[in-house]
């Protein structure tokens, strides 16, 4: 079995024990958002500029939507980006043929895996989601197709059934699992936690050490921001050994919004000194971009993004800045190609005189 593992090291196998690889979902889970729909011309644009950013992986869509969806990530797999480009597909047949049909090699499966989801989304058992299961991996595996599995409400399920799911697609030789909190369930520490119990887990189930199994298999943190949690439930599982995150530009997504690429890049890098493929200097860019398109304005304190995060109107603090920015500087701005602004007002204080 050790050998099996061995054999399915896929991208993170030689990389840095701090490498940060970004899967960006905003073409997917972003566009999900209500009342948000981009058009070919603009999913094209998105996708160059996610390219341009640096983002290793995107997650282009729904192929089964129909055929415009399956149009525009069929054109995005001829225009020779760099990053790998990953179609999302329910665990069902008719989902991966949907897929096979734009040209996609790198196809995501989604398997609800908590009882709730299992007994009245779904209708069925877990015995009968196994066999389902197995044959949608037998026939994508048929096809050639590299997979990814993703468990959903991965947060709500019961550890042993979450770990059979994960070791079966392990079997198949699947190189990436995704541990999905859909409904922002978790916790910083309660994300550190599942992943660190999910890495046992498998090393124990595979009788193996963490060490090797952390070496062969990428685990992937894709989470919610239903209670402001995202970027930090991310840092936890990242600490934990999910060294790939999902995320979405400006946190576009379901309800509240994903994990914001922008703050869990910039937070790992400065955090834990993470290295990433990410073009900080671009993020600014993509960013407004995504804004114009969503028709999502974003507030002016959007952390890293906003229009007046690095704005100083207090005196105390204009003061301290322009003695040495360091006063009050640990993400510089200019990381991302700003700099910091004086704002006249109330505060100001006996900086009011400056010109």
């Amino acid at each position: 079995m050790i050998r099996d593992l061995e054999k399915v090291a896929g991208k993170l196998v030689h990389e840095e024990a701090h490498r940060l690889i970004i899967i960006d979902t905003t073409l997917r889970d972003g566009e999900q958002s209500a009342g948000v729909a981009f058009s070919h011309k603009e999913k094209m644009t998105i996708a160059r500029k996610l390219d341009g950013l640096g983002v290793d992986i995107i997650e282009a869509g729904i192929p089964v939507m129909g055929k415009s969806e399956q149009k525009v990530i069929y054109e995005m797999l001829s225009a020779n980006l760099h990053a790998d480009i990953l179609t999302w597909n329910r665990m069902c047949i008719k989902d991966i043929e949907a897929t096979l049909v734009t040209g996609a090699t790198h196809a995501h499966i989604s398997v609800p895996v908590s009882d709730i989801q299992i007994r009245h989304k779904l209708r069925t058992t877990r015995t009968e989601l196994i066999t389902t299961y197995k044959k949608v991996l037998d026939y994508a595996r048929s096809h050639n197709l590299e997979v990814s599995i993703g468990a959903e409400d991965a947060s709500r399920a019961d550890e042993s059934f979450l770990i059979d799911i994960y070791a079966i697609a392990i079997s198949y030789g699947v190189k990436r699992i995704r541990y999905a909190d859909t409904l922002s369930v978790l916790d910083p520490f309660s994300a550190y936690e599942r992943i660190q119990e999910l890495t046992q887990g498998l090393a124990q189930h595979f009788n193996i050490t963490p060490s090797l199994l952390s070496q062969t298999l990428g685990i992937d943190f894709h989470g919610h921001n239903d209670f402001g949690l995202g970027t930090a439930n991310a840092l936890g599982a990242f600490k934990a050994g999910a060294r790939i995150i999902s995320c979405s530009v400006n946190g576009l997504g379901e309800r509240a919004g994903n994990t914001p690429l922008e703050e869990i890049v910039m937070a790992l890098s400065h955090m834990e000194g993470s290295v990433t493929s990410i073009d900080m200097k671009k993020i600014m860019e993509v960013s407004k971009l995504v804004e114009l398109y969503s028709g999502r304005t974003l507030q002016a304190s959007k952390p890293i993004v906003g229009d007046m995060v690095f704005s100083h109107e207090a005196g105390i603090h204009v003061d301290g800045l322009i003695k040495d920015r360091r006063n009050y500087t640990y993400l510089d701005p200019a990381i991302l190609g700003r700099e910091h602004h004086m704002v006249m007002g109330k505060h100001f204080g006996k900086y009011k005189r400056i010109n």
